[in-house]
């Protein structure tokens, strides 16, 4: 599938365009790949303009096959040793039905190259979610970036998301008080009922600043941000000293064509001494066998609870990804561009 126009707000199926090319013999080295699942992501949108905010992943030229983006499927045939036919793999030439991959090449900051995909753990597309890139940032961002400390008040915005929803169990298997938020009554339903965090509220029922003392009237120690604007500046407000920013995103942002003015109590930073680190799965790849040991094991137990929104066909992407960004999508965001062999 190809980007025909960069979208002015909200993303639309006219955008995009399906076509039809023909695949060249594979060279040495490289993996024809028949796609069966595709992630759909929030950054995505950020490339899905002219100009991607800089230091980001580039902006998606108009008219090329979109790229960039996880995926996993079945090795078809290969010229690349250590993988054979029938292999289950991820890789990040997602956006196709059928993907040549080369073997050892860095993409997606090493999150995306060429690798197989140990089935005996879950099934391939877990590896897109819970064991893939939304467990890493999860993963990595809970328990490197903001390091909750004995008896920390943890706070996670778009608690329902595929992020965020395993970021706020990870908090809670390790002992916190979790504070969930999010953008409807049935979502914060789920993170109460089924997640069992301590706390939750519907960010569209009243003042946030209210919303969130109601649940945390002595304050937080650790925001996990999602959502950027004016959450961030709740956020800054309300953590106590040496409390801790885990940057994972700003959504609330992604699909307006301007910026919008960033919080305007910044000073409480240096004020409380506060700590604000981005955050990007990619930049933790040196912890993926950590973490699929950990989340491995607590899948198995039953500990992990990972919802998913599945979309079928390639052709309906586009329509998941404005789903996605519209907040109508809980957990993980998934496309299923073909059925498993075998299923």
């Amino acid at each position: 599938m190809q980007l025909v126009s960069y979208p002015n707000g909200v993303v639309r199926s006219t955008d995009f365009q399906m076509v039809l090319r023909k695949l060249g013999r594979l060279r040495p080295g490289e993996v024809l790949v028949r796609n069966t699942w595709m992630s759909i992501d929030p950054g995505l949108r950020l490339r899905l303009r002219a100009q991607s905010p800089d230091g980001y992943f580039g902006a998606i030229p108009l008219r090329s096959t979109i790229s960039g983006v996880m995926t996993v499927g079945e090795v078809v045939a290969s010229r690349a040793d250590g993988f054979a036919p029938g292999d289950a793999v991820s890789h990040g030439s997602g956006w196709r039905e059928f993907a040549v991959v080369e073997a050892g090449r860095d993409e997606i900051g090493g999150l995306g190259t060429l690798r197989r995909v140990d089935t005996s753990l879950a099934p391939p597309r877990a590896f897109l979610g819970v064991l893939g890139g939304t467990g890493l940032t999860a993963y990595a961002g809970m328990l490197r970036v903001a390091n909750p400390r004995r008896g920390d008040v943890v706070w996670i915005s778009a608690a329902a998301g595929a992020v965020g929803s395993l970021a706020a169990q990870l908090a809670k298997i390790r002992g916190h008080r979790v504070i969930g938020s999010a953008g409807s009554d049935e979502k914060v339903s789920y993170l109460l009922d089924v997640l069992g965090l301590d706390a939750a509220f519907n960010y569209k029922s009243g003042r946030l600043e209210d919303l969130l003392h109601q649940a945390a009237p002595e304050g937080i120690d650790v925001y996990f941000d999602n959502v950027g604007g004016h959450h961030l500046e709740v956020a800054i407000g309300a953590l106590r000293r040496g409390g801790r920013i885990a940057m994972c995103g700003t959504v609330a942002e992604y699909d307006k064509a301007t910026s919008s003015p960033g919080p305007d109590n910044l000073f409480l930073i240096v004020a409380k001494e506060l700590t604000l680190q981005g955050l990007r799965g990619n930049a933790h790849v040196d912890v993926l066998p950590e973490m699929w040991r950990e989340l491995g094991g607590l899948l198995r137990a039953g500990r992990l609870e990972c919802p998913e929104t599945i979309v079928d066909g390639l052709e309906n992407a586009p329509l998941a990804l404005a789903r996605l960004m519209r907040g109508e999508t809980t957990g993980k965001t998934l496309v299923r561009i073909a059925p498993e062999a075998g299923k």
